[in-house]
């Protein structure tokens, strides 16, 4: 029975859907002002790993993310960049959606663009305004957090506390309260607007996802996620905003929020030279190391980057690959038709890790305790044909959710340790072993390890020599 940490309870609770077997999921998209980070990529494979598992449960999942292409940190990078503030927008866009498909993340079904659904902002301003939670002054219409007195259940912060915010908390000595957020921004001279009953302008951060949830889902749905960062006072402000509007609540069953991503133990920041972005990762290292290393940490818990746990992470995708390997050329023959490999348990385990809150790394475990035993029973030539078909279904079935086991390699070995190789095989057949074992050394001097099997020699990286 799959349980899940709910944010604004505080407690792992039973996964109960509004619908049976159907899931309406909403999760904070990036503002495309600049390139996505690794702690993007932290929180939507996430998510991508969690809808594929509700997929795999058999869920049917509607995933619903924004894109907020309009707002004062686009409008102001265009102008650093002199070119028009949507344009921008579109480019950073497309290099969004490249990083999301070199990290397999593909289980969204919708992206919605802010700009393109100005008209159900505009509405859901004017009956704030009609039920007296938001009022305009002379820089645009802002809502009274103090009208909503559920206002801080999610953040554990009140009406006074959220006067100290100073995340993209709108700024103007008008208002009401300090903390009171924008709905609708009136335009400066040069920046994109939309016509609106207020004047010219364009929509505030908060007001877009609950307009693009109801276009979708409703007032209510099962489940909301994003990064803890967006707590508050982004999530806290969609509630005051979605359940004012409806009357009703809780507006969503489930808050889920991935944990902080530091780098060296410090906060990712340009002005600190550690901030990392997705294309910059990608042109050092893979896509498969970014999404495994992301597994390798429950996703509510913070993760640290550091080369250390790149060089780890790499040491055991390599022993993935060599288990995968040994499973593929295993030929059985005068085996046992069944060995003492339970693969029923490691499927219970793996299932029982999933469950509780997705906890990727618990399932991890099991995948390297399957190949610990499995690697045993090898080397002592105890595992069946069968017993290996078996536990390949058993991965494939786990890389539907994972997505990092099966992936295709690229043939990078370079051509003198190939030539080297082959040389070395004909001093085998030669029975010239000193010199196969002088070929041996000249290969691990340049960083590769040479294992004969059955099927004949396989070249893989040294990884106690390799240089990340």
């Amino acid at each position: 029975m799959l349980k899940v940490y709910n944010t604004l309870s505080r407690d792992k609770e039973i996964l109960k859907t509004r619908k049976r077997d159907f899931l309406e999921l909403f999760v904070c998209g990036p503002t495309v002002y600049d390139f996505s980070h690794i702690g993007h990529a932290r929180t939507y494979v996430a998510f991508d790993v969690i809808v594929r598992y509700l997929k795999e449960k058999g869920f049917d999942v509607f995933y619903l993310q924004n894109i907020t292409d309009i707002d004062d940190k686009i409008i102001q990078r265009a102008k650093e960049k002199n070119m028009p503030p949507l344009k921008m927008a579109r480019n950073f866009e497309r290099e969004y959606f490249k990083d999301m498909k070199a990290l397999k993340v593909n289980s969204v079904t919708k992206y919605a663009r802010a700009t393109d659904y100005i008209k159900e902002i505009i509405v859901q301003v004017k009956k704030l305004r009609a039920k007296s939670f938001a009022y305009q002054i002379s820089d645009g219409v802002y809502y009274d957090i103090k009208k909503f007195k559920n206002y801080g259940e999610l953040s554990l912060r009140t009406a006074l506390q959220a006067e100290d915010a100073v995340s993209r908390i709108d700024d103007s000595k008008e208002k009401r309260n300090k903390g009171d957020f924008a709905l609708w921004k009136l335009s400066r001279d040069g920046e994109p607007s939309w016509p609106s009953p207020w004047g010219p302008g364009r929509p505030g951060w908060h007001i877009e996802d609950t307009a693009i949830s109801q276009k979708f889902f409703g007032y209510r749905y099962d489940m909301h996620g994003g990064a803890k960062d967006l707590i508050f006072p982004h999530h806290e402000a969609e509630i005051a905003q979605m359940e004012a509007l409806s009357g009703k609540k809780p507006m969503v069953r489930y808050w889920l929020h991935t944990g902080f991503l530091t780098v060296g133990g410090q906060k990712m920041s340009k002005s600190l030279g550690n901030f990392i972005a997705i294309q910059d990762f990608l042109k050092k290292y893979s896509a498969r190391l970014l999404r495994f290393l992301v597994l390798k940490t429950h996703y509510r818990s913070g993760l640290d980057y550091a080369e250390s746990s790149l060089l780890q992470a790499e040491r055991e995708l390599a022993r993935i690959d060599e288990f995968v390997d040994k499973l593929s050329s295993l030929r059985g023959f005068g085996l046992p038709q069944m060995s003492n490999l339970k693969i029923s348990e490691f499927q219970t385990n793996f299932a029982e890790a999933m469950e509780d809150d997705f906890n990727t790394p618990k399932a991890m475990a099991v995948i390297f305790e399957l190949i610990k035993q499995g690697n045993a029973l090898i080397d002592q030539n105890l595992l069946s044909k069968t017993d290996a078909q078996n536990v390949v279904a058993f991965l494939k079935k786990i890389d539907r959710v994972f997505k990092v086991i099966f992936w295709p390699q690229k043939k990078s070995i370079p051509a003198v340790v190939l030539e080297l190789a082959e040389e070395r095989e004909k001093y085998r057949k030669d029975r010239n072993w000193p010199k196969a074992d002088e070929i041996r050394e000249r290969i691990a001097r340049l960083g590769w390890q040479v294992e004969d099997t059955e099927a004949g020699p396989k070249l893989k990286k040294d990884m106690r020599s390799a240089t990340l």
